[in-house]
């Protein structure tokens, strides 16, 4: 472990420089919905890098392949929040920190980015675990973990298209809730997606003979994302914004609709 102690505090430095790029851009254009863009992207890079960082020789094909599956996430995630930010309204949970926080927001948003910087370094120990904690070629469990991240990011693109066409839609009024495809079986299938995402990385990572204990340190990464997006910047901001917005459709859909884990909907 002490030896990807280095490419982990890389990662870090890095991660905090890119989310005061953030939030510079985000004071120039008024859309703080750049900050997600510059998160999603910054973790790509951080752990891709910290993946094929050169602990013991020239990356094999683990690294590489922790590194490719770190990138496509980030890029995926990365450019749906770009496109969001470039031809829509900013963020709701940005537009309500603004109001709240008033003449202090600029200030306090640097501290918050720089929690989020905080964020993306821990979500960067399981793909470094993951690319170098086992040894030897790929196998099976690499098989399986590649698979479900794959699975993950295709999910979650689904659930953002069926979003963004359901936005689209000029019959759409702005009383409605999504509560269509995805969305019949959860209030965020997005966010169920990205967590599942992150459950691939332990599947990399763990070693189940025991010689390479600390791969299940990566088991981090899909309990601190689940925390992350059902108790503190995902759901609970949102969901708020929805029962202020939409009250009475959003009670008649979250009363028949899972909030997280996809399950049939009520009748």
């Amino acid at each position: 472990m002490i030896p990807l102690l280095a490419p982990w505090a890389l990662a870090a430095l890095f991660l905090c420089a890119v989310m005061a790029a953030a939030w510079a851009v985000q004071r120039a254009t008024g859309q703080g919905g750049w900050a997600d863009v510059f998160w999603s992207f910054g973790l790509c890079a951080a752990g891709a890098g910290a993946a094929l960082y050169p602990v013991s020789g020239a990356p094999d094909a683990r690294q590489w392949l922790a590194a490719g599956l770190i990138a496509l996430w980030g890029v995926r995630l990365g450019s749906h929040i770009a496109g969001r930010s470039l031809s829509g309204p900013e963020d709701a949970r940005y537009a309500r920190l603004r109001s709240d926080w008033g003449d202090a927001f600029q200030l306090r948003l640097f501290g918050f980015l720089q929690l989020q910087a905080g964020a993306a370094a821990v979500l960067v120990l399981p793909v470094l675990l993951a690319a170098h904690n086992r040894e030897g070629a790929l196998g099976l469990h690499d098989a399986l973990g590649a698979a479900v991240l794959v699975a993950a990011v295709i999910g979650a693109g689904i659930a953002d298209r069926q979003l963004a066409a359901f936005r689209a839609d000029p019959a759409t009024t702005h009383d409605q809730v999504m509560d269509r495809g995805l969305w019949s079986w959860s209030r965020h299938p997005n966010y169920f997606f990205e967590w599942l995402g992150w459950c691939a990385w332990p599947v990399l990572a763990i070693d189940l003979s025991g010689e390479h204990p600390w791969g299940w340190l990566s088991l981090v990464g899909p309990a601190y994302i689940y925390w992350l997006l059902t108790r503190v910047s995902g759901i609970p901001p949102l969901e708020e914004h929805m029962r202020r917005s939409r009250p009475e459709a959003f009670a008649r859909y979250a009363e028949r609709t899972s909030v997280f884990f996809p399950r049939p909907p009520k009748a």
